[in-house]
């Protein structure tokens, strides 16, 4: 093969698949073959101009193997073949991608109900039991974004606790209580526990100082109007 050619090749581009599509083809219940021609005419874009011989080309695949493809995503609903006018009020048969995208939509609303009913039966209930009443839309949000910046069920459990025992049931006063626990690189129980030591032990030496340095004990809201 002369460089020319192999210049050529390099200049046909590339085939860019996100991660997410990768991850989550299985559940549209179609074979690996059949994800990398959809992905092939994801990259081609949506409404772009239906062409088997075009496609069996660029891919090296035979025209049956390329029909074959087409009518298997049309039957799963994930590809639609339709003749629309164009620009210049030319009729033209077009490939649609709408069942794809509706399909991915779905998936990414069950991923996030998945998500969601996997922290309502652990940390949500475990709010609800301590505070005795059901949490508000914005208390809810406030504890997903907990979970969702990586602070552990059971960092936040021990804040619920210390909240419980300063008789504060406030879920602005145990946010709190995570961020000062953030700020000085508190992330797990066994951090908690570390600094309760450490306070202890600057009660022995500083018996006699009326200030407690002790972020677990710390009043929150001095601060605050409330």
């Amino acid at each position: 093969m002369k460089s020319s050619q192999i210049v050529d090749i390099f200049k046909q581009g590339h085939l860019v698949i996100p991660m997410y599509f990768l991850q989550q083809y299985k559940k549209l219940k179609i074979s690996m073959e059949e994800f990398m021609f959809l992905m092939y005419l994801y990259q081609l874009g949506d409404k772009s101009l239906f062409n088997p011989s075009k496609y069996a080309k660029d891919l090296n695949i035979d025209s049956t193997k390329v029909m074959e493809f087409i009518g298997n995503l049309t039957d799963k609903k994930l590809i639609q073949v339709e003749v629309l006018k164009n620009d210049k009020d030319l009729m033209e048969e077009v490939v649609l991608l709408d069942g794809f995208f509706r399909r991915l939509s779905l998936l990414m609303v069950e991923d996030t109900n998945e998500k969601s009913a996997s922290y309502q039966s652990n940390i949500f209930e475990i709010v609800e039991k301590e505070f005795g009443r059901t949490l508000s839309p914005i208390e809810y949000e406030i504890i997903k974004a907990w979970l969702d910046n990586d602070i552990s069920e059971e960092l936040i459990r021990e804040a619920i606790k210390e909240a419980t025992f300063n008789g504060v049931s406030n879920l602005r006063y145990i946010d709190k209580i995570l961020y000062e626990w953030g700020k000085v690189g508190i992330k797990t129980v066994k951090d908690v526990e570390n600094q309760r030591k450490k306070r202890v032990q600057r009660r022995e030496e500083e018996a006699d100082s009326s200030i407690d340095l002790d972020i677990v004990d710390w009043d929150w809201f001095d601060d605050d109007d409330e």
